[in-house]
C-alpha cells in the first residue's frame, strides 16, 4: 500500500513540475511545500551552516522554476531530480568557500594537532575498500537499495516506488543485505 502511495506522490510531484514548466506559480508553491524540508535536510547535511543552506535552498528553487521543463519522468522521479539539483548546488557552494585565514608557520609549534592521526586516512580508505567489497558480494538490487537509502538519502517509500516493489520487500532487501555485509565484515576482522 505504501508503494502505491509513494507512486501517487511521485505522480503528483511530476504533475506539479509540468505545471511549473508552464509558469504556474501556485503549482510551484505546492511543489515547494511538498519538497523543501527534504531538500533543506540534504543541503544542511552537506554544508552544516544553516544560513548558507537556506541560501542554497533558494537557489535550488530558482533552478526548479527555470528548468522544470527539462524534468524527464522517464529518467528519474521528481524528488530524485530535485534532490540531485540540491546536492550538486550544495557541493558547488562547499567547493567555492574561501580558504580560511591560516596562522603563520612560526606559530605551528604552539598548536596542538586536532586532526586525525597520520594513519587515520589509511584506516578510513581500508574501511571504505572493505565496505565496497561487502557491497559487491550482495545481489545487485540489494546493494543498490543500500546505496540509495544510506548514501543518497532516498526514503524506503521513494525507493520502493522507483523499484516498483512493496515497501516491505525493499526493507527486507536492505535488512538482508546489511546482515550479509555485517557477517562479511566481522568475518574479516576475526
Amino acid at each position: 500500500m505504501n508503494g502505491g502511495h509513494a507512486s501517487a506522490g511521485a505522480a503528483e510531484l511530476a504533475r506539479l513540475l509540468a505545471r511549473v514548466a508552464d509558469g504556474d506559480a501556485a503549482a510551484f508553491q505546492h511543489f515547494y511545500d511538498r519538497t523543501s524540508a527534504k531538500l533543506f535536510g540534504i543541503i544542511l547535511r552537506i554544508l552544516a551552516e544553516r544560513q548558507e543552506a537556506e541560501d542554497v535552498l533558494q537557489e535550488v528553487y530558482v533552478t526548479v522554476w527555470r528548468k522544470a521543463a527539462s524534468f524527464d519522468p522517464a529518467r528519474a522521479s521528481p524528488i530524485t531530480w530535485v534532490a540531485t539539483i540540491a546536492r550538486n548546488r550544495a557541493i558547488d557552494r562547499l567547493r567555492a568557500r574561501p580558504v580560511r585565514h591560516q596562522a603563520p608557520v612560526e606559530a605551528a609549534h604552539d598548536l596542538a594537532d586536532q586532526g586525525p592521526a597520520p594513519d587515520a586516512g589509511l584506516v578510513a580508505s581500508q574501511d571504505a575498500r572493505r565496505l565496497a567489497e561487502a557491497l559487491h558480494l550482495l545481489e545487485p538490487r540489494h546493494a543498490d537499495a543500500i546505496r540509495a537509502c544510506y548514501f543518497e538519502g532516498i526514503t524506503y517509500d521513494e525507493l520502493a516506488a522507483r523499484e516498483q516493489v512493496p515497501v516491505g520487500t525493499l526493507k527486507s532487501w536492505v535488512r538482508r543485505g546489511l546482515m550479509r555485509m555485517r557477517s562479511h565484515l566481522e568475518g574479516r576482522e576475526a
